[in-house]
């Protein structure tokens, strides 16, 4: 199988708009409050930062079985950027297990509580499932209750695995 990359995905009240450098200049202050980096790690990145980082997801990883799919969540209704989802996909191992994607998702504070998440991680992964993976992964620090009820919406349940303190969430989707 060849790599994937982003298409546009429409649900409800969203566009998943594919990555493009340029959004940066947007996404920087949907993503500036540092409370969204709780429980994940870092701190809001400037529009020079963020234009680079973006760059580079854009261009891909140099493993050729690997594919970075990253979306801009576009709320039509508002006209505004509000959030990203993100798949990276793996080609199958060998094993007969199909194409993987460990999936993420964060929605900027101002958007939080309204659902957003949800529908695009749950059209996310329905476009993955198009895509060919049989495997969708999600790692979830245990205590961020609203980023688990957004993987149990998608589809998938905890492991009881732990990766970096984190825990392993997983759906199987049927084959095509």
């Amino acid at each position: 199988m060849s790599r994937v990359g982003p298409e546009e995905i429409r649900t409800g009240r969203l566009v998943l708009v594919p990555l493009r450098a340029e959004h940066a200049d947007e996404m920087a202050g949907v993503l500036s409050d540092p409370a969204l980096y709780a429980f994940t790690g870092g701190a809001p990145a400037a529009v020079p930062e963020l234009r680079s980082r973006y760059a580079r997801m854009i261009a891909g990883p140099s493993d050729p079985a690997v594919s970075w799919c990253n979306w801009v969540l576009l709320l039509r209704e508002e006209g505004c950027l509000t959030g990203t989802v993100q798949a990276t996909v793996t080609e199958d191992g060998g094993d007969g297990a199909g194409r993987t994607a460990e999936v993420a998702w964060v929605v900027g504070t101002p958007w939080q509580g309204r659902g957003i998440a949800t529908e695009a991680a749950r059209a996310l992964v329905a476009r993955l499932g198009e895509l060919g993976v049989r495997t969708v992964v999600a790692h979830i620090h245990p205590d961020h209750g609203a980023s688990a009820a957004v993987a149990a919406a998608a589809g998938l349940s905890p492991t009881g695995h732990l990766h970096d303190g984190e825990v392993r969430w997983r759906l199987t989707l049927p084959e095509g």
